[in-house]
């Protein structure tokens, strides 16, 4: 359901103007990196039929690039993650590269993120692996143009449910979700690091299922981020969380940036694609501005959390 169109060879520059007389113009992928999927703002209010929100896992990088090529909010946008992409643009069109920094260029020349700038046809852009951060975000005025699925464009990965990865060789069409240009065509933005970051939380709904020592751990500690991290979750490394309880919960409902702790007392911090129910306790849910930072982290990086005030 919801599946990008399939596979073919690239096209050649006749062949992308052939196209352009059946297909809204776009771009063509040559290569997709590890993983590049289509995000917006997600799929909310089917957590009761099964289906998680998913959408970008960085919002903050996510908007800025929207708004920075004047597109109206939630248009759909490239998440590109640990970089890797190449395209070739079908038209003229206008594009910004925000979130994690990756050297960029457009026929090997280079350019800057947080900036918008104008590619025309044949010209390619490649986007390296970035220095530091996880995700960077590809907006293009107007949008990405792709059926929608439950009313949104965004790639769940663990439901497997909206437009797929990219691969190489798929045609992408833009949109014309196009609104009022912003009165800057720059925006300094703060980059991801690689030094510690400080996540915000609220404790619960379960943190009565921990001893008062296991609260101050959580708190007091530095965590690690496991290799086992994707869009569903981080895995944590570092101290154990004792439980009160032994026995499990029932399954119940569970939210972006929720922190759950399995009986094996080492926490996952659920990211945009996380499973709707879980039966392991919440300790505690982190902040929306957390969570952004958070779905920048890489295997290594050091977390610590605070609590909200």
């Amino acid at each position: 359901m919801g599946r990008g169109p399939a596979a073919s060879g690239p096209a050649s520059p006749g062949e992308r103007r052939r196209i352009r007389g059946t297909h809204v113009n776009g771009f063509t992928v040559e290569t997709p990196g590890p993983l590049t999927t289509i995000q917006d703002h997600g799929r909310a209010g089917f957590a009761s039929l099964g289906v998680g929100s998913s959408g970008a896992a960085d919002t903050r990088s996510y908007d800025l690039a929207n708004r920075l090529v004047g597109n109206l909010d939630g248009a759909p946008a490239l998440e590109i993650t640990l970089g890797g992409l190449s395209v070739r643009f079908d038209a003229t069109h206008e594009i910004v590269l925000t979130g994690a920094p990756a050297s960029a260029t457009i026929n090997g020349i280079p350019f800057g993120h947080n900036s918008r700038i104008v590619v025309h046809e044949g010209d390619l852009l490649q986007v390296s692996t970035p220095t530091i951060g996880l995700r960077t975000y590809l907006a293009i005025r107007g949008g990405i143009d792709v059926p929608m699925v439950l009313g949104s464009a965004s790639t769940d990965t663990l439901a497997d449910l909206g437009p797929g990865r990219l691969v190489s060789g798929q045609r992408i069409a833009v949109g014309d979700r196009r609104g009022p240009y912003p009165p800057i065509d720059f925006a300094p933005a703060a980059q991801p690091t690689d030094r510690l970051s400080t996540l915000g939380i609220r404790l619960g709904p379960r943190d009565t299922w921990f001893t008062s020592e296991s609260i101050r751990t959580l708190l007091d500690s530095t965590w690690t981020v496991t290799t086992r991290a994707d869009r569903i979750g981080a895995e944590l490394d570092g101290p154990l969380l004792e439980r009160i309880h032994s026995v499990e919960l029932p399954s119940e409902g569970v939210v972006t940036g929720a922190l759950q702790v399995p009986p094996s007392g080492r926490p996952t911090l659920f990211l945009s694609d996380h499973p709707v129910t879980g039966g392991y306790p919440v300790i505690a849910v982190a902040s929306r501005r957390s969570i952004d930072l958070a779905a920048q982290a890489r295997p290594g990086q050091q977390l610590r959390f605070v609590l909200d005030k």
